[in-house]
């Protein structure tokens, strides 16, 4: 009877002993409590925890991909607009991320949605979609700040989609429409002016050799003829009717005669 008595006890050891067993991956860490008190990190590998004196709770340690639920935005300029984003972050103290805080990975979730609707809302339409890396960047270092008490650390925020109402990107499409115009006419203006510049030159430059005149006349008239045309336009210089005019004006510039005298 002795002997049954031994082997069960053993037996029952054994089951202690075994069941106390945990393997742990390498990603994985187990925090330990004595007692309800705060033990040690284990792991990872084979660990020992023994049966109702200790307790394990399992924390992985790899970077968790968590997609940000779309969140209604009101700009500062007063435009609502509806943004989702991703969040990269893993645990990088086991202890804190079980002790300091209930659920990290909900915790951190609803800190992201806070922070997405927070620092949008102080930015223009036209910053969040125009300097997207910058928002990125700020939401990323605000979350870190704030979760680095619960041992978890924010790796990366990516927004992916800011989306609008039907309304509001038609007026961003006339909002770019007007500034190609305007693009436009300024680069027309610009060219306008070049233009006038250069002809002004070559206008100094005329004036200064008046032979000059003379050869662009009869560049003129090659290129006209150049182009296979019945018409051509000879371009007279106003020198050669110079004389002409100067005779017409001194001969209406004399008196008239007057009646002849009788004999």
């Amino acid at each position: 009877m002795t002997g049954y008595i031994l082997f069960f006890l053993l037996a029952l050891t054994l089951i202690v002993l075994f069941s106390g067993i945990r393997v742990l991956r390498e990603y994985e860490r187990g925090v330990i409590f004595l007692l309800g008190r705060f033990y040690k990190v284990k792991g990872p590998g084979i660990i020992v925890v023994v049966p109702v004196v200790q307790q394990m709770v399992r924390v992985d340690l790899r970077t968790v991909v968590m997609d940000v639920p779309t969140q209604d935005v009101i700009s500062r300029d007063n435009v609502s607009v509806k943004v989702n984003a991703v969040l990269y972050f893993r645990v990088v103290d086991p202890e804190n991320s079980i002790i300091q805080v209930e659920n990290h990975f909900e915790a951190t979730s609803q800190l992201a949605q806070t922070t997405l609707r927070s620092v949008l809302g102080q930015h223009d339409l036209d910053e969040m979609l125009a300097e997207r890396e910058k928002l990125n960047i700020d939401i990323q270092r605000i979350l870190d700040e704030q979760t680095d008490a619960w041992g978890v650390k924010v790796a990366n925020v990516e927004i992916k989609h800011v989306d609008l109402d039907e309304s509001m990107v038609r007026a961003i499409a006339r909002q770019a429409e007007a500034e190609r115009a305007r693009r436009a006419k300024i680069i027309n203006a610009e060219g306008e002016m070049q233009a006038a510049q250069k002809l002004a030159d070559a206008a100094r430059v005329l004036v200064s050799e008046p032979q000059a005149l003379q050869l662009r006349y009869l560049q003129t008239l090659i290129d006209v003829a150049g182009d296979r045309t019945s018409t051509l336009v000879f371009p007279l210089p106003l020198d050669l009717l110079k004389p002409f005019v100067e005779r017409q004006t001194n001969e209406a510039a004399k008196p008239a005669p007057g009646p002849a005298q009788a004999d």
